[in-house]
């Protein structure tokens, strides 16, 4: 086993490993990602019998066809092509694993962004049949590009590309060094950190779940697709420091507790983004910047002693104030809400974004109205160039201004995704336009 194997198999944080890997993945129509996924709930046994046995009588004797795993949608096996995401899951010795299936095609990018929003890495599918090896600089297909940056952009924190199909090569070996280097000139140029490059043929099975043997061994010695997910860390969320909770759901409590006071304790509920919280704690509510003390702190029905970043709590107070769903809870002083920033914009409606025009924004469980006030650029996906631009197309990705009409805590996204990401839906048709990232 090579240096990079070892290091992906052993370094990584033990207590990471144990939890559950939610891994996306992304590729252009018809590289081979049902087959991949297939051929992965195949190999760990997690089919259940009578799945198999359709399977087996459908294929008449030939081969299994391990696509129609995960192709479940009746438009998706009649065009053959992937439309929604879909959610597999599967475990081996070590690890479990949740699959989130996005499509691959243009068209359905928003659904990709929204598998990716919450991923602990991103497995990007690369034919190798649709790339021509024989030249110099092998020229990726511009859906690879995209799919990566986005999953850059929403900080998937570990990217892997597996370059499919090698079984279909006369001489795979010089063929996957041509287009590792593309991938790693491309990665280095866009500031993406590659995990690993990985050869697979989902097809035969070679190299998904058992390391490369025979011949292909001969030109490969790193670990198979499996071994490299067994060995990521999950996200953790930052446990240390400010507490931010975006506040999902105001409970008020119908027992004892405060009869004869006149006071009625409410529970404020919400995901905890960072930090942690317990009885005693000085909190700040925003917007409206009222303070007050932790009197309690609550966890699936029960009084605990504290609550850390990751999980649902509930937080009672000391006194009543009013705060209702949407707003946030942050440590006194560590947010500073803004009506104007900067930001990323992944543009994922037919309807072009132009500057002036007034959308919703969703920040946390926040709805407010909002408007682009300015575009900055585009990006370039296959120079990676800024490009000046009016407006934004479909699957375009741009720097933007952004103004809202209430002050929000927003956070760059880099440090923190909960705080640092809005949704933009269309005021008219309801569709979901948009994902911002404040930069």
């Amino acid at each position: 086993m090579n240096a990079v194997a070892e290091h992906l198999i052993h370094d990584a944080d033990v207590d990471t490993h144990h939890r559950a890997l939610r891994f996306l993945t992304a590729g252009s129509v018809d590289d081979g990602k049902s087959t991949l996924i297939g051929r992965l709930l195949f190999d760990s046994r997690a089919i259940l019998a009578d799945q198999l046995d359709t399977l087996e009588k459908r294929a008449a004797g030939a081969p299994i066809d391990l696509s129609l795993l995960t192709d479940g949608l009746e438009a998706e096996r009649e065009q053959g092509i992937t439309i929604d995401v879909a959610y597999r899951y599967f475990a081996t010795k070590t690890r479990k694993f949740i699959i989130a299936d996005a499509p691959g095609h243009e068209q359905y990018t928003r659904n990709m962004v929204t598998a990716a929003a919450g991923s602990d890495a991103a497995v990007v599918l690369v034919d190798i049949t649709k790339l021509d090896t024989s030249v110099e600089a092998v020229e990726l297909l511009p859906q690879t590009r995209r799919h990566s940056l986005l999953a850059h952009l929403l900080r998937v924190p570990s990217i892997v590309f597996a370059v499919n199909k090698l079984d279909a090569l006369e001489q795979p070996g010089p063929a996957f060094a041509a287009v590792e280097k593309a991938l790693r000139a491309f990665a280095e140029q866009a500031g993406i950190a590659v995990t690993a490059i990985v050869p697979v043929s989902a097809l035969r099975g070679d190299n998904v779940t058992q390391p490369l043997a025979g011949e292909w061994a001969t030109w490969y010695q790193g670990p198979s697709l499996l071994q490299v997910l067994e060995s990521l860390p999950g996200v953790q969320e930052k446990v240390e420091g400010q507490v931010l909770i975006p506040v999902q759901y105001v409970a008020r409590d119908t027992g004892e507790t405060g009869e004869g006071t006149g006071h009625q304790p409410r529970t404020l509920w919400g995901r905890i983004a960072h930090g942690q919280i317990q009885a005693g704690d000085e909190i700040q509510i925003l917007p409206s910047g009222e303070r007050a003390i932790v009197a309690e702190v609550r966890r699936a029905g029960e009084t605990v002693s504290h609550s850390v970043a990751g999980e649902s709590a509930g937080v009672v107070l000391d006194r009543q104030l009013d705060v209702s769903r949407g707003d946030w809870i942050v440590t006194p002083g560590s947010a500073q809400p803004t009506q104007s920033f900067k930001a990323t914009l992944a543009w994922l409606d037919t309807e072009p974004a132009v500057p002036g025009r007034k959308y919703w924004l969703r920040h946390g469980n926040r709805w407010v109205q909002g408007r682009i006030s300015a575009i900055e650029h585009r990006l370039d996906i296959h120079s990676l160039q800024p490009l000046d631009a009016e407006q934004l197309n479909v699957n375009e990705i741009g720097h933007v201004q952004i103004e809202v009409q209430a002050a929000l805590p927003v956070e760059p996204y880099a440090s923190n995704r909960v705080g640092g990401s809005l949704i933009v839906v269309d005021p008219s048709s309801n569709r979901t336009s948009g994902a911002l990232l404040v930069r």
